[in-house]
């Protein structure tokens, strides 16, 4: 009997080791702060792939360029050395140009017309471009509509912006587009970010207000411009090659928790949409919101111009007319 007993125990201490070495630890990472609308949006992915595969994948989640930027993140994930990134699209036409068109300025008119174009077909086509260079794209999530800050002037019209050094993506369309305005721009990777607005290598940045305030640039900014210039999605990638060996029920499992993830970093936009305007003020931003967009359009005429051919026309208006 206490052989028996013995054997059985073993056993079941065997089991039990076979299915702790059966869980997989996967990374995931973001650029920017936990308690941001990124950090929201891999801690629910997070979450949900738990409980979704049962425990037998366990993503660990790294913050504020722990693992290096956008640009680093994404290319360790087509190398394979990361599983998974959050990223925004930013640095993400460098590796699938296809996507480039998302970034053309004043290209949707609002949150609810962008969600329904990456939700719908014209956003699925565009996910599945990922799978030839390495990627498996699991969702579209946001960033927000991008906003202009600096540490010299009010931004009233696109003149004021002419001659102020800013940081920009590692992104061709917003440099092109940039430059239109008369903007210097300076690519750089969102880490080092706050140190070069600190420093005065850079007089300004532009991004969603969910990063501004993320970011605390309020810290090193004093003026904000509501520009709404640019829709900035973000995106769930993976590596392909370890989406593939999952199972078919696994690869649901992470596509269904990216989806959830996509649900939470959404939310999140619109909750510091909502208040992120009084915050700021609060900290001594000066805050310019009563912007004629149309004046910023006009000067981007040419650069838009430029964009249509590139682009083509019929792909440009079949975003900007969607329904």
């Amino acid at each position: 009997m206490k052989l028996t007993r013995l054997v059985l125990g073993m056993a079941l201490g065997l089991g039990l080791v076979s299915g702790a070495m059966a869980q997989t630890t996967m990374k995931i990472s973001i650029s920017v702060a936990q308690n941001s609308h990124q950090g929201v949006a891999i801690d629910t992915f997070a979450k949900e792939v738990e409980k979704r595969t049962g425990g037998r994948y366990k993503v660990q989640t790294f913050y504020s360029g722990a693992l290096g930027g956008e640009r680093e993140s994404i290319e360790a994930v087509q190398l394979g050395t990361q599983e998974l990134a959050f990223s925004s699209t930013g640095p993400v036409p460098n590796f699938v140009p296809e996507t480039k068109i998302l970034d053309v300025p004043f290209l949707f008119r609002d949150k609810a017309h962008a969600r329904a174009v990456l939700d719908g077909p014209i956003g699925q086509e565009m996910l599945q471009k990922f799978d030839s260079k390495g990627f498996k794209a699991l969702a579209w999530a946001e960033n927000g509509f991008r906003h202009m800050t600096n540490s010299k002037r009010d931004v009233k019209v696109p003149e004021d912006l002419k001659g102020l050094k800013m940081r920009t993506m590692e992104n061709p369309v917003h440099i092109a587009a940039y430059k239109g305005f008369g903007i210097v721009t300076t690519p750089m990777a969102f880490p080092e970010v706050f140190t070069a607005l600190q420093q005065g290598t850079v007089d300004g940045q532009e991004n969603p207000l969910s990063v501004i305030i993320s970011a605390k640039f309020d810290q090193v900014q004093k003026h904000l411009t509501l520009t709404g210039h640019v829709y900035s999605p973000c995106i769930f990638l993976m590596n392909k090659a370890s989406f593939e060996k999952l199972s078919a029920a696994d690869k649901q499992a992470f596509i269904d928790a990216a989806h959830e993830g996509t649900k939470a970093n959404r939310a999140r936009v619109d909750e510091d949409d909502a208040k992120g305007v009084a915050d700021l003020r609060a900290k001594g931003m000066t805050v310019i919101d009563n912007v004629d967009k149309a004046k910023f359009v006009q000067a981007l005429a040419p650069v838009n111009a430029e964009f249509e051919k590139q682009f083509g026309k019929p792909n440009i208006d079949r975003i900007r007319n969607f329904k």
